[in-house]
């Protein structure tokens, strides 16, 4: 049921703190808020967009850092401090002209569950909520922060058919 799901899913949505950072929060002196992304869930999100699905982020935080991030990565759609995440689920399926089948929403607490419970795939990180866990379709191996989005990305890819072209400009 779960590969049939994958195989459809044309827009990946994103929370940020909790799935593409460890959900630290880091200021500097200046009060400048500071973030760290993993790498390999980057090069996850760049070749999404190689194998022609896109990406968004659904926030309720905003940062300086995340969109740079976002910028460097050609995600596609943006939306922070969004603090009820369901309510852009209808901008979002009238910009992109998908059903709700077609978009999956990656999570981890108690703010995400009222867009994981509408969207056509739910996925959790492995350390998320236990609410998150149980309302996920898909529960990751690997935490978040530290490259469960790239496990998420790869998911898709292997379902689609897509992981073995896209592995010809490397091996």
């Amino acid at each position: 049921m779960t590969t049939a799901r994958l195989q459809n899913i044309k827009l990946l949505l994103l929370d940020v703190d909790g799935v593409l950072t460890d959900g630290s929060l880091a200021y500097t002196n200046g009060q400048v808020e500071t973030k760290v992304f993993h790498v390999r869930d980057g090069l996850g999100i760049k070749m999404l967009h190689q194998g022609g699905i896109k990406t968004g982020i659904v926030t309720g935080r905003s940062s300086a850092a995340l969109i740079r991030r976002c910028r460097e990565l050609g995600v596609d759609m943006f939306f922070d401090g969004i603090r009820d995440k369901a309510e852009v689920l209808d901008q979002i399926i009238s910009d992109t002209g998908y059903n709700t089948d077609e978009i999956a929403f990656m999570g981890d607490d108690l703010p995400d569950l009222p867009l994981l419970k509408k969207i056509g795939l739910a996925i959790a990180v492995a350390d998320a909520h236990e609410l998150v866990c149980q309302q996920a379709d898909i529960v990751t191996q690997t935490v978040g922060g530290r490259g469960a989005v790239r496990e998420v990305c790869e998911m898709l890819l292997k379902s689609q058919g897509i992981w073995q072209k896209l592995m010809g400009q490397w091996i």
